[in-house]
């Protein structure tokens, strides 16, 4: 994934439904060489690329969200506070979408985690279902809402996809400017801040969601955006996996135009080449109540001249009866640009070296994987 640099390539991080795997690559090979948190659900990963540490967030469920962090390449963990919603005004501990639903101020999953500018060295950003964003000043010893984004009226419109409740899933913190902020919301739009959070506007002109009413198609806070990422090269470079669509931007967000990845509008990964903004790769499935590789054929999609085409990759990839769904943080790419992981719900590693041209698979016997990152 990718909020300011991707990782070196020789270390992946793989955050599962049982646990936390270190996989490396140790004589041309990939192989598994630790588990940890085992049996425990593991939603976010993070490698700070200014430090080295590495965080891992679990989902607890009665035992609620904790934050882990190691210092030493993961031979050791540290427990650290996890993000904590406000106690609400009397009268307003739900929230109410524009459907109905109800959600708790409560957190339930850390969606997203990404270290700050580089200039800042104790600052973390941290993206919540259900709908929280959340900074850390202090290397994680502690947490503050951005109450400039959860008290925003617009923000009462967002609502839930996949989910009951609206998430942050996507952090881009523009290599440039540490107060420059761009987040991905499902369902919420695009959302930006150029003063380190004080201010909020959304960025979705361009953009349309197809199962909304007519007259609310364009509706910002109604754009179900499954993932957004920036080129680290050229960071106003942006690329976002949508619902019903895939588009790019060129000017940070300001206008978005819709590319067409094969064989299929609808996924949830996209990640770009850390040096050319115009190079990028998609997992496409079949949507809504299938979601799945259409024909049961996994592939992935990759353009390098800004969309206007498309390569459908297969090569090492199940050709028939696979139903290898990839979540949004499911795929990464290192910093040479060559080299790709993705991971499925049905527990399958993939990692190639040349783009995509040729897929080797890792394992096939992991548990359903949330999250795969470089480190």
């Amino acid at each position: 994934m990718q909020g300011q640099e991707q990782g070196s390539g020789e270390r992946l991080l793989v955050g599962t439904r049982k646990g936390l795997f270190l996989i490396d690559r140790e004589g041309g090979r990939w192989r598994v060489t630790r588990h940890l948190f085992g049996g425990e659900p593991v939603t976010m990963v993070l490698r700070d690329p200014r430090d080295g540490a590495l965080w891992a967030a679990l989902r607890l469920g009665h035992f609620g969200c904790k934050m882990h962090k190691s210092t030493d390449g993961g031979a050791t963990w540290v427990e650290h506070p996890a993000p904590a919603y406000p106690t609400p005004p009397e009268g307003e501990g739900v929230t109410t979408d524009q459907f109905g639903r109800t959600w708790k101020w409560k957190l339930d999953t850390v969606w997203s985690l990404e270290a700050g500018h580089a200039s800042r060295p104790g600052e973390l950003w941290c993206g919540t279902i259900p709908g929280g964003l959340f900074r850390s000043k202090d290397g994680g010893a502690s947490w503050e809402m951005v109450h400039t984004l959860w008290d925003n009226p617009r923000r009462k419109m967002w609502m839930g996809g996949g989910y009951d409740a609206p998430g942050i899933h996507s952090i881009c913190v523009h290599p440039d400017d540490p107060n420059h902020l761009m987040i991905g919301v499902s369902t919420g739009g695009v959302w930006i801040t150029t003063d380190g959070g004080e201010t909020w506007d959304t960025r979705t002109e361009g953009m349309y969601n197809e199962y909304m009413p007519p007259g609310e198609r364009g509706k910002p806070e109604g754009q179900d955006v499954h993932r957004v990422v920036q080129c680290p090269a050229r960071p106003d470079s942006m690329w976002a996996q949508h619902h019903n669509a895939a588009f790019k931007s060129d000017n940070g967000g300001v206008n978005w135009t819709e590319v067409f990845p094969p064989p299929s509008k609808f996924g949830f990964p996209v990640v770009v080449h850390p040096r050319d903004p115009d190079t990028a790769w998609f997992v496409p499935a079949d949507k809504d109540e299938r979601r799945y590789p259409l024909n049961g054929k996994m592939v992935v999609a990759r353009t390098r001249d800004g969309g206007k085409t498309f390569d459908t990759l297969d090569n090492g990839l199940p050709g028939e009866h696979a139903y290898d769904l990839v979540y949004r943080h499911g795929l990464d790419i290192d910093q040479s640009g060559d080299r790709l992981a993705l991971g499925s719900t049905t527990g399958s590693l993939f990692v190639t070296e040349d783009g995509g041209d040729h897929f080797h698979h890792v394992s096939a016997h992991l548990p359903p994987i949330y999250v795969v990152r470089f480190a």
